[in-house]
């Protein structure tokens, strides 16, 4: 029997980690996290891990499983939570997972792409081309080879432009058409998702707060200080830079910006990542519910019930 999963997504700042230990408390359950971020060991505060009142009140799995310099792709991390939920299941545990990563979501419930792995030979080549030709000539050129790709990637987003064309120089087929494809995919596990969705000015108040905490506390200060010390050792931790916070307070660290400037930079990535995040999670499965402010009570109630349910199939 595979487990029942109840899986709690939405963008940041939404109030994911709140609802889902309130859930694992009433439920006797455990949190398995689905944040490509929060995997990562001493980057706690920049990517809003459980407060340790949180990870005391239900157990979490799969953060800081990962130094900053490594990479933690869909496919590891499908296999570190089949790990987790097995592992709990044992213990009589349910199982909550937990995060905004959609990807990862998707490839734990449905399955990873059945796509070719990268090619050294063509990245290196992109690269070269990149370096040439510039990133809207490589999105023009996706959007000849995948019409719809193109429209679903952002012009400049370098890393799916260059998967995209990748797969289909690789199987000459269009990456469009195999997510198509993968869409009716068996689930690999049976799936309630809880799907959060604040009004859009409640999560930028949300945002705000939260980003204001970060430089207030001077927690993200030190986190970024310690990384900067981690990347003068480690070359292959500077990728984590790039995770919002970190490389905005390493610019006013180094005088490049001030931070009021940085605090702002902050907010306003957030605000365009949790767009993102909207959208995707909509796209992938409808509407959101409950209706905002969630009933943890009721959610917990409904919850039991079809964790009942599907534990007798």
């Amino acid at each position: 029997m595979t487990s029942p999963l109840l899986v709690v997504v939405g963008p940041t700042a939404s109030g994911k980690t709140s609802l889902a230990c309130a859930l694992a408390r009433e439920l006797g359950a455990e949190i398995v996290s689905a944040d490509s971020q929060q995997c990562y060991r001493g980057l706690d505060a920049g990517t809003a891990k459980p407060s340790p009142e949180e990870r005391s009140a239900a157990p979490h799995h799969l953060l800081d499983v990962a130094e900053p310099e490594e990479q933690l792709d869909a496919a590891r991390f499908v296999q570190l939570a089949d790990a987790a939920i097995a592992e709990v299941d044992r213990r009589g545990k349910r199982v909550i997972v937990a995060g905004g990563t959609g990807l990862w979501v998707r490839a734990l419930l449905r399955g990873l792409l059945d796509a070719p792995g990268a090619s050294t030979g063509f990245r290196d080549q992109f690269r070269r081309e990149l370096e040439e030709e510039g990133l809207p000539a490589l999105h023009a050129r996706l959007a000849l080879v995948d019409p719809d790709a193109a429209r679903a990637i952002r012009p400049n987003d370098r890393v799916r432009i260059e998967r995209a064309l990748e797969v289909h120089a690789l199987v000459g087929r269009r990456l469009s058409e195999l997510q198509r494809e993968h869409a009716f995919a068996e689930e690999r596990y049976p799936a309630r998702i809880v799907h959060l969705a604040p009004p859009r000015e409640v999560l930028q108040q949300s945002i705000a707060r939260r980003t204001r905490a970060l430089f207030e506390s001077g927690a993200l200060e030190r986190e970024t200080r310690w990384l900067i010390d981690r990347c003068e050792r480690v070359p292959g931790a500077r990728k984590a830079l790039k995770i919002i916070g970190y490389g905005e307070m390493a610019d006013a660290l180094a005088d490049r910006c001030t931070r009021e400037e940085a605090e702002e930079r902050v907010a306003a990535r957030t605000r365009q990542y949790a767009k993102r995040q909207r959208t995707w999670f909509t796209k992938e499965y409808g509407a959101p519910a409950p209706a905002w402010p969630p009933d943890a009570a009721r959610l917990c109630a409904q919850a039991a019930q079809w964790y009942e349910g599907a534990s007798r199939r």
